[in-house]
C-alpha cells in the first residue's frame, strides 16, 4: 500500500499522458533515481540519449545545471518500454544556452514520452527544444515543456516545437507547453502540430514510380530529420537520425 501510495498519478501535471498501469511493478526508489549534470563556466557538454529496451517502464531522469556562458546540448530517441520516458530538468546561468533534439517512436499500445522544465533564472541565456514524434498502432507520443522565466532573467530566448506524425488510425499524439514568465523583455515560442503523411508528396514521388514503403520511409525521414537540424554536432545528428530509422526498419 505504501508503494502505491508513493507512485506518480495522472493528477501529476507532469504524468497527465503516460501509461500509469506500466508503473505498477516499479520499485519506488525509481522515482527518485536522478542524473545530475553540471556544465562549468565556458564550456560544452553533449549527450546522445537511447531510450530502449521491451517491457514495462524504461526511464532517464536528468537535473542539469548550465553556468555562466555554457552549453549543454541533449540528441535523444524513446523508443522502448511499454512506458518508455525521458525527463530533464535544466537550471541556465547568464548567457547559457540548452538544446534538445527529441524524436518518440512507438505502436502497439505503448506510450513514449519526453518531459523537459527548463528554469531561465539568469539574463541573457537561449533554448530551444525540437520534438519530433511518429506513431502508430494505439502508440501514444507525448511532449510536455515547461518553461519559467524568473523576474531577472531580461533578455531569455526560449522556443519549443513539436509535430506529431501519425501514420495510423487510432495512434495519438499530445503536447503540452507550459510558459511561466515574470521578465518583461524576453522571447519565448512554441508551436505543436499533428497530422499525417503528406498526399501530395506522397502523388508526387508515386508519378515518378517509387515504391510505397520507399516513399513513406523517405517521408518519415524527412520529418524526423527535423528534429536533428539545430543538434551542433554533425556526428551526432546522423547517429540520432541512423537510430531511429532502424527501429523504424524494425516496425516494417
Amino acid at each position: 500500500m505504501t508503494d502505491s501510495i508513493l507512485l506518480p498519478t495522472r493528477k501529476d501535471e507532469a504524468w497527465r499522458y503516460s501509461d500509469i498501469d506500466a508503473l505498477q511493478d516499479s520499485a519506488p526508489e525509481t522515482f527518485e533515481a536522478w542524473e545530475d549534470v553540471r556544465v562549468a563556466k565556458g564550456e560544452t557538454w553533449r549527450d546522445l540519449i537511447i531510450v530502449d529496451g521491451e517491457e514495462g517502464l524504461q526511464m532517464r531522469r536528468l537535473r542539469i545545471a548550465i553556468e555562466e556562458g555554457a552549453r549543454a546540448e541533449i540528441a535523444a530517441l524513446v523508443a522502448g518500454g511499454q512506458l518508455g520516458r525521458l525527463e530533464v530538468v535544466v537550471t541556465l546561468a547568464e548567457g547559457a544556452h540548452f538544446e534538445l533534439g527529441g524524436i518518440t517512436l512507438g505502436g502497439g499500445d505503448t506510450t513514449r514520452e519526453i518531459v523537459t522544465r527548463l528554469a531561465h533564472e539568469k539574463p541573457d541565456a537561449t533554448s530551444n527544444q525540437t520534438v519530433r514524434s511518429v506513431h502508430w498502432g494505439k502508440g501514444t507520443g507525448n511532449f510536455l515543456g515547461r518553461i519559467d522565466v524568473a523576474r531577472d532573467a531580461q533578455k531569455t530566448d526560449a522556443a519549443q516545437s513539436f509535430k506529431g506524425l501519425l501514420l495510423e488510425k487510432g495512434a495519438s499524439v499530445n503536447s503540452v507547453p507550459q510558459l511561466e514568465i515574470y521578465a518583461d523583455d524576453v522571447k519565448c515560442a512554441h508551436g505543436a502540430t499533428v497530422g499525417q503523411l503528406d498526399e501530395s508528396a506522397r502523388f508526387y514521388m508515386a508519378a515518378r514510380g517509387l515504391p510505397p514503403e520507399t516513399i513513406r520511409r523517405l517521408l518519415v525521414q524527412a520529418f524526423i530529420g527535423d528534429a536533428t537540424r539545430e543538434l551542433a554536432d554533425e556526428a551526432t545528428r546522423e547517429t540520432l537520425l541512423e537510430k531511429a530509422l532502424a527501429k523504424l526498419e524494425e516496425r516494417a
